[in-house]
């Protein structure tokens, strides 16, 4: 075949050992990958911020140091496609520098995981609820992500087009949240990638919900096969516990005989899941999503606060602004009263600071729940 056809490389959609790909190298005398470094290669293109370089090239380094003896050795043995230049190392001394390459690379994921922390810190300190997107790759999880906060972060119809994290403020219905934009998921991921993304894959781990994107337009079989895949490494990563939103994306793409056809199947299998129908591209349905995530996610509270006008109340505004949804400011005299939302600790924090400055909360201390 790959005489026939002038190939110059093949492709296994399977993972292979080393000394089968050395064996159909020297077959074919073509170049031979495999599933996995055919993902690490796309990877390698996508790859624009510092940290999923890293990532990449420790998942990279990961799977030399596993096979690195053994290349060494098929190396010695006559130069194939893929295999050049290996024949003048030492086993020991190639795995040896292959080790240190990935220890340095660690200490360098670990200051950004470090550095992620402090930042999820602050975002926790805020109290504002926080959504992953997750899903297969080319799901239109990043489409949607542009909906739902007015942002414009890269969109292809390609896979792997997000291989790092991007975290926004958005607006569900009145309440301020916080909504990450993750990695896409493969089936049968390796769990070299895996391990390499792990810090990414954390951002999943700690939000309150997750909301995860399928394409719906896609055949059934393919459709059910990329869930399983995308549920499996929920659970894989721990985030199983997590609540759950199924936003069944591209409905512009098919009829409302199929989607309905469709979503009947998908509810006898998952019946335990929230399915819901949207075009992220067309804005389609968005209004419904927000809706079942204000369900999920809404825990605010309503508070009045009346606060002294004095030099310190300026500072003290402004955190409020930051860390609260403000509905009203009036000025009476010297008082000026404050008609805020936020989660029941944000109220605590917020009631501590006002009434250090002889502020107080009105009501009688009484907070009334955003449902009612």
């Amino acid at each position: 075949m790959v005489k026939d056809l002038g190939a110059e490389r093949v492709i296994f959609g399977n993972e292979l050992k080393i000394v089968q790909v050395y064996n159909l190298a020297k077959l074919t005398g073509v170049e031979v990958i495999d599933r996995l470094q055919l993902i690490l290669e796309i990877f390698v293109r996508r790859a624009s911020t510092r940290e999923a370089k890293l990532q990449i090239e420790l998942a990279r380094l990961q799977y030399e140091l596993a096979n690195a003896r053994e290349k060494v050795r098929l190396a010695k043995m006559g130069e194939q496609p893929g295999f050049h230049g290996l024949g003048k190392y030492e086993a020991d001394v190639y795995y040896e520098t292959v080790r240190r390459q990935v220890h340095k690379i660690r200490e360098r994921l670990e200051e950004i995981r470090r550095t992620r922390e402090i930042h999820r810190i602050r975002r926790a300190e805020m109290g504002l609820p926080t959504i992953s997107l997750a899903g297969y790759t080319n799901s239109g999880k990043s489409t949607l992500f542009n909906a739902l906060t007015k942002e414009n972060v890269p969109v292809d119809s390609s896979v792997f087009t997000t291989l790092s994290t991007v975290t926004r403020a958005i607006d569900i219905l009145g309440e301020r949240m916080l909504i990450t934009d993750t990695v896409g998921f493969i089936d049968r991921l390796p769990i070299t990638l895996i391990e390499a993304f792990r810090s990414t894959l954390e951002e999943t781990i700690f939000s309150d919900l997750i909301l995860l994107v399928v394409d719906v337009s896609e055949p059934l079989s393919d459709i059910l096969r990329k869930l399983s895949a995308s549920l499996k490494i929920i659970w894989e990563i721990g985030a199983s516990g997590i609540p759950l939103i199924v936003a069944l994306n591209k409905i512009d793409l098919i009829s409302p005989e199929d989607l309905n056809e469709k979503m009947k199947r998908l509810g006898e299998i998952y019946g335990h899941l929230k399915l819901v129908p949207i075009s992220a591209l067309h804005g389609i349905n968005l209004d419904v999503l927000k809706a079942e995530i204000a369900r999920i996610l809404r825990r605010y509270v309503r508070a009045r606060f009346t606060l002294p006008v004095a030099q310190e109340s300026s500072s003290l505004l402004s955190w409020i602004f930051e860390t609260a949804n403000v509905h009203e400011i009036t000025y009476n005299s010297d008082v000026m009263s404050i008609y805020l939302s936020a989660p029941p600790e944000v109220i605590d924090k917020i009631r501590s600071r006002i009434e250090r400055l002889g502020g107080r909360l009105e009501q009688d201390g009484r907070l009334e729940s955003v449902c009612s």
